[in-house]
């Protein structure tokens, strides 16, 4: 079951990703964060509201950081990166998490990891290094395809990936020595992630209750269904198995699998201008024999 969940979470990140790349709209990365963690919440806000936050209060509170961390940080990171280097590129960068997972899950848990775990993980990561030297999807907006924008965006991809460990290793503890279940553990980072952004969104441009001038357009009525879907796959489905693979599986075999988006994007890749060619063919097999060598340790 936690493998599986770990497919299916890392195919309903692929096509959210891919919704949420082709999203013309004037809102910054953070706004559309703050956008997607609210509409996830409302939908949550059953189990928020059966919450027992008088019982294990540092369970609660742990997730509530983790959230911060993973989703609010590390999700606008995320989204800055897909504008700049396309979902494919976007998801193999994110596939460094199992190396730094595995450090985390020994240093911090004391997992006892073997050698095709870390074989495995270190085939993936190598498969970020050729994906870093392929081309931008001819769909990006000519602004993010120079070279200095580019670099931003392997940034970006990277601050993602240590806030998605930081905060995926938080939640892990938080299940294994707590008697949470996996979809409160999903409703209470998301509000964390909510709360974080906050700040930023109420400051921000563009939104009715800021008196300034917008600084774009709002989204036209055709575009809430295309939000709607990747919310509720990328964010409520998604996270929802997320954590029920932290709970079932080590932190770096758990990652690993979530890491398999890079191979499901290409299959959206074409969408995007993106024609990955025999490196990028390379990436995608380095990324499945290591999430295959890792699994089956």
């Amino acid at each position: 079951m936690g493998v599986l969940a770990g497919l299916v979470a890392a195919l309903a990140w692929t096509v959210a990703s891919s919704l949420w790349r082709s999203l013309s709209t004037s809102l910054s990365s953070l706004q559309l964060n703050g956008l997607k963690n609210a509409i996830a919440c409302l939908l949550l806000l059953p189990v928020l509201i059966a919450v027992p936050w008088q019982h294990q209060p540092t369970a609660w509170l742990m997730l509530l950081l983790s959230g911060a961390i993973g989703i609010a940080a590390g999700d606008s990171f995320y989204i800055g990166a897909l504008r700049r280097l396309g979902t494919r590129r976007t998801l193999t960068v994110e596939a460094l998490a199992p190396l730094l997972a595995a450090i985390s899950g020994l240093v911090w848990m004391g997992e006892d990891l073997g050698l095709l775990t870390w074989s495995g993980a270190s085939l993936v990561s190598l498969s970020v290094v050729i994906v870093a030297r392929q081309r931008p999807p001819t769909q990006t907006a000519e602004r993010d395809r120079g070279h200095q924008a580019q670099a931003l965006g392997l940034l970006l991809a990277l601050m993602a990936v240590l806030c998605g460990v930081g905060g995926a290793a938080l939640s892990r503890s938080v299940l294994l020595s707590a008697a949470v279940q996996p979809i409160q553990s999903s409703a209470v980072r998301l509000l964390g992630g909510l709360v974080c952004l906050l700040p930023w969104l109420l400051g921000s441009r563009g939104w009715p209750w800021h008196g300034q001038e917008r600084a774009g357009p709002w989204p036209k009525q055709r575009r809430w269904l295309r939000v709607m879907t990747a919310t509720v796959l990328g964010t409520n489905l998604g996270i929802l198995l997320q954590q029920e693979v932290l709970q079932r599986l080590p932190l770096a075999v758990a990652v690993t699998l979530l890491s398999t988006a890079p191979v499901m994007a290409v299959l959206v890749a074409s969408q995007e201008g993106d024609h990955p060619r025999a490196a990028g063919v390379a990436a995608s097999l380095l990324a499945v024999t290591g999430v295959a060598m890792a699994v089956l340790d």
